[in-house]
């Protein structure tokens, strides 16, 4: 599992990968730029697709291929074919803070968290079909990686401030959590960030300040950790067409010196010899 520099736009915090089945092409963000990027495999090719006009915190798919944008300002919009419009341009109950990592779940709403500002701690909400965010937990520091089991009766959550990543029982029907547990304490190797889940039911953690990815067991036990050349992993996707293609962001691009020389950085990595894939992300289905 040899790292393999991609792109290297210097994010200052490159986040959220996501693989679009749709056009087969990679989409991730540099969230306080508000810069949208994508990278082509069959050709080899990446761009700054888009600048918002304001920082992005997360993005889903939906099935057409647009981007569902979770904005600064805890603003809502989409991105279709190059062109920007809004949806929601401030959650009146969230003014000053930002949303911060998102996930669609099977039926495609989608969990959304906002961050901890001087006002006091973020939120997770829950955006439904119709457009509705109803509020789900509150008193968050980082809302940050999400996933589902494979069965899609259990979700995990990170909030990166308490070092955790818990567990939710998730009901496919309402979209309700409940009985939240403790799935790993990660105190070692940095904040646990982002994560995906792999078709083995492994999760796979990002760690900012830890170089790398860790990897655990459906049971929570640390399997391996793969290094990654800079400091801040913020995020990790397995996507390509066969799902065998790891895709990793990171955050430090602006100070280089402090956090390395490709730090703001995409990495990939070839797994296609492992037995194990990726899982398709779900697309969010919110009426636009």
């Amino acid at each position: 599992m040899k790292p393999e520099l991609i792109a290297d736009y210097a994010n200052e915090c490159g986040e959220g990968p996501l693989w679009n089945p749709v056009d087969k092409q990679l989409y991730w963000v540099d969230i306080p730029r508000g810069q949208v990027y994508r990278y082509d495999p069959s050709s080899n090719k990446h761009e700054l697709y888009f600048k918002a006009p304001t920082g992005i915190g997360g993005f889903t798919i939906q099935p057409d291929g647009s981007l569902l944008c979770f904005m600064y300002h805890a603003g809502l919009g989409v991105l279709e074919n190059g062109n920007f419009r809004y949806l929601v341009k401030e959650l009146k109950d969230e003014k000053g803070r930002h949303f911060n990592d998102v996930i669609a779940d099977p039926v495609g709403r989608v969990y959304a968290g906002t961050m901890e500002d001087s006002s006091g701690k973020g939120t997770l909400y829950r955006l439904d079909l119709d457009g509705t965010f109803t509020p789900i937990i509150d008193g968050i520091g980082i809302s940050n990686g999400m996933g589902f089991t494979s069965d899609k009766k259990k979700m995990y959550y990170t909030d990166s401030e308490t070092y955790r990543i818990d567990l939710f029982d998730y009901d496919i029907e309402t979209g309700d959590l409940s009985n939240r547990r403790t799935f790993v304490n990660t105190p070692e190797g940095g904040l646990p960030d982002g994560m995906t889940v792999d078709s083995r039911s492994n999760v796979w953690s990002a760690r900012f300040g830890g170089c790398g990815i860790y990897k655990y067991s459906e049971k929570g036990v640390v399997e391996y950790k793969l290094d990654i050349p800079m400091r801040n992993t913020t995020s990790v996707i397995i996507g390509g067409e066969n799902y065998n293609e790891m895709y990793i962001t990171s955050a430090g691009g602006d100070n280089k010196s402090l956090n390395g020389e490709y730090a703001g950085a995409l990495y990939r990595v070839d797994i296609s010899d492992l037995d194990i894939k990726g899982v398709p992300e779900f697309f969010s289905r919110i009426v636009v």
